[in-house]
């Protein structure tokens, strides 16, 4: 029994040091933002403002629109690339893999700064455009820009991960598959996507989580622009409206924690979130 008692007393001490950050980093925080949000003029109401208030709503609508777009147009896209990458060896492939990585370095505010460049008023399409048909395309301060400034850093993240889920595929289920007469798109279908699924469910839950909260971007391109992360910052910022923008906090949380959560149940595997 004292063996047992100081076991027991040995993982406490040992757990200490987490239970301490989860409390002081995530418990305490969190609880504190649950009180602010009901302690405004609308009480508790204030959680049901994002689904009663029409101008919260369309910001929710359109925040879960775009990333839902922006996490399957990134899978796609990084499905493609990371298969050909990592099945193919080709001089300068890890040149390529490199570039295709090296947004991971850039913040938000310089992303969104890049689609200026690219699709601003003085941007490159712009010019192109304008050359060309004699007006402009501008389209960097709009969603259309927000979408192209999110899956320009998502697509590095989710390539990498399709990579490495690639490398770890049983080639010979595909080649057994090509001798029973199953062709390329069977083969794809039956044997390379499921097997990828996993990677593809962890990847896509951080793509659409990381996509419904990112701030630097939005805060970039902000025009003509009404997703959550940028109302949240106006209802703080321009209306010292705390109870407001708490509530709405708390709800980004859980629509982007149940979407982890469910990954995770899904993927089999443990998804980790990204800021």
């Amino acid at each position: 029994m004292a063996a047992v008692a100081r076991g027991d007393v040995r993982m406490g001490l040992l757990a200490l040091p987490a239970l301490t950050v989860f409390g002081a980093f995530w418990l305490l925080p969190m609880a504190r933002l649950v009180s602010v949000g009901a302690s405004g003029p609308r009480g508790a109401a204030a959680y049901l403002a994002i689904v009663t208030d029409r101008n919260y709503f369309a910001s929710l609508a359109s925040t879960v629109v775009l990333s839902i777009a922006v996490t399957f147009a990134t899978l796609v896209v990084s499905g493609i690339a990371g298969m050909f990458l990592q099945r193919n060896d080709f001089f300068g492939r890890n040149v390529l893999v490199s570039l295709l990585t090296f947004p991971l370095a850039f913040p938000g505010v310089v992303v969104g700064f890049m689609v200026i460049m690219l699709a601003g008023r003085q941007g490159l399409i712009g010019s192109i455009t304008d050359r060309l048909f004699g007006s402009k395309l501008v389209f960097a301060y709009s969603i259309a820009g927000l979408f192209v400034g999110y899956l320009y850093f998502s697509i590095p993240r989710v390539i990498l991960t399709v990579m490495a889920a690639v490398e770890k595929l049983d080639r010979a289920l595909e080649e057994a598959a090509r001798s029973l007469g199953a062709n390329p798109w069977q083969v794809l279908r039956d044997v390379v996507l499921p097997g990828l699924r996993p990677a593809l469910i962890s990847a896509g839950a951080i793509c659409f989580a990381t996509s419904m909260g990112a701030f630097g971007t939005a805060f970039t391109l902000a025009t003509n622009i009404n997703v959550l992360p940028i109302t949240i910052y106006t209802e703080f910022t321009n209306y010292a409206n705390f109870g407001i923008a708490a509530a709405l906090s708390i709800v980004l949380g859980i629509i982007t924690w149940t979407a982890l959560a469910l990954a995770r149940t899904l993927a089999g595997a443990t998804v980790a979130a990204a800021a």
